[in-house]
């Protein structure tokens, strides 16, 4: 957990869609999580390594097609052990492209995102 928020669970949000970040944000911290924010995938890895966040939501599609799962490889190989989420508007069909234990997901979030959804997989996951 990370000191710096008074001991709240700190989640970090990396999209390039400013209004994407700031839906999720405003769901989580009406939660009572602290949030990290990124507008890419370099920069997420970034902030990640900075903040240590005890979960992580990747969009999918940001400055490349597959950016979001380059990230999620990127926080794999690095050993982060905290759940990561991919966000996606490509409906269902990602399911199917994407192997999310190849890539140590947690499980996808479909835009628009049912903010329940979210708070429910989150709380599950890490309280």
């Amino acid at each position: 957990m990370c000191s710096c928020c008074g001991g709240k669970k700190t989640i970090l949000i990396i999209d390039d869609d400013p209004d994407s970040r700031s839906v999720v944000r405003i769901i989580l911290e009406d939660e009572g999580y602290s949030i990290g924010e990124a507008s890419s995938g370099e920069e997420g890895l970034k902030v990640a390594a900075n903040i240590k966040p005890d979960a992580i939501i990747v969009d999918l599609m940001m400055e490349a097609v597959d950016t979001g799962i380059q990230v999620a490889r990127k926080l794999k190989e690095d050993e982060f052990e905290g759940p990561v989420w991919m966000l996606s508007a490509a409906g269902d069909t990602v399911q199917y492209n994407v192997d999310q234990r190849e890539l140590g997901l947690a499980g996808i979030f479909q835009k628009p995102l049912d903010p329940t959804t979210l708070i429910k997989t989150i709380h599950s996951r890490i309280g």
